[in-house]
C-alpha cells in the first residue's frame, strides 16, 4: 500500500518476491494511497484507500500488509496516530502482520512545503505505534537504504526528485525483500534472478521519463 512512489517500486518488488516464492499484490495508488484522515486533500484521499481496503484483503488474503508512508499523510500527530492504529487493527482483523515503511526522501517543493511538519512527524508516529504493538506492527526505516537527502546519489530519485526509476526501485525491492525475509524466515532470491526482467519496461517508468 502507498502512493505513486510505492507504485513505481511495485514492479521489481513483485518480480523479486515471485522469484522468492512469495505471492504479491500491489494496492498502491498513483496520486493518493494515504490512510491518514487528516488535513486538506488527505481526508478525501483516505476515503478511497479505506473503501478499497476490504476488497483488497478479501481478494488476496494477505498474511503481511506493507504500508509505505505516503507524501499525503498530512495532519497533526493525533490524526496520524489514529489512522495508523486503525490500519494496525484492520490488518490484525484480516489475520495479517502490518509493516509500515518510511517514505524515501523526496523533494519538498511548493506543493509539499505547507505540510512539511506532518511529513516529518509521520514516521515518528508510526515507529511509536510499532514499538508499542507487542510485535504486531513493525516499522522499517528506509533511510538505511536511501539516506535522508533526496538530492544525494544514494537516494536514487528520478529527475522529478520524488519517484525512483528502475535502478532505484530495484534497490528498494532488494532491501525490502531482505527485511521481509528476516521477519518471516525465508531467503530472498538473488537479484540476478529478477533484476533484469520484463518489469524494467513497465510503462510507469516511461511516464517518469526514466531510460
Amino acid at each position: 500500500m502507498g502512493d505513486s512512489i510505492a507504485d513505481a517500486e511495485a514492479p521489481p518488488l513483485q518480480a523479486a518476491l515471485k522469484a522468492s516464492g512469495v505471492e504479491f499484490k500491489s494496492a498502491a495508488s498513483d496520486g493518493g494511497g494515504t490512510v491518514v484522515k487528516g488535513d486538506g486533500p488527505s481526508a478525501e484521499l483516505s476515503k478511497s484507500t479505506w473503501k478499497d481496503f476490504p476488497e483488497n484483503v478479501a481478494s488476496f488474503h494477505p498474511n503481511v500488509i506493507a504500508y509505505q508512508i505516503t507524501t499525503y499523510d498530512w495532519g497533526h500527530q493525533d490524526q496520524q496516530r489514529s489512522s495508523y492504529e486503525r490500519l494496525a487493527a484492520a490488518a490484525q482483523e484480516a489475520g495479517a502482520q502490518l509493516i509500515i515503511v518510511s517514505a524515501p526522501p523526496f523533494k519538498i517543493d511548493d506543493f509539499y512545503q505547507p505540510h512539511k511538519s506532518a511529513i516529518d512527524s509521520a514516521p515518528k508516529v508510526a515507529k511509536e505505534i510499532a514499538d508499542n504493538s507487542g510485535g504486531k506492527v513493525h516499522f522499517l526505516n528506509a533511510s538505511a537504504l536511501w539516506g535522508n537527502d533526496n538530492a544525494a546519489s544514494k537516494a536514487q530519485r528520478s529527475s522529478d526528485g520524488i519517484h525512483s526509476c528502475q535502478q532505484g526501485s530495484a534497490a528498494f525491492a532488494k532491501w525490502f525483500t531482505d527485511e521481509l525475509g528476516k521477519l518471516h524466515g525465508f531467503t530472498p532470491a538473488a537479484p540476478s534472478r529478477w533484476a533484469n526482467g520484463s518489469w524494467t519496461k513497465d510503462e510507469g517508468f516511461a511516464q517518469l521519463n526514466c531510460g
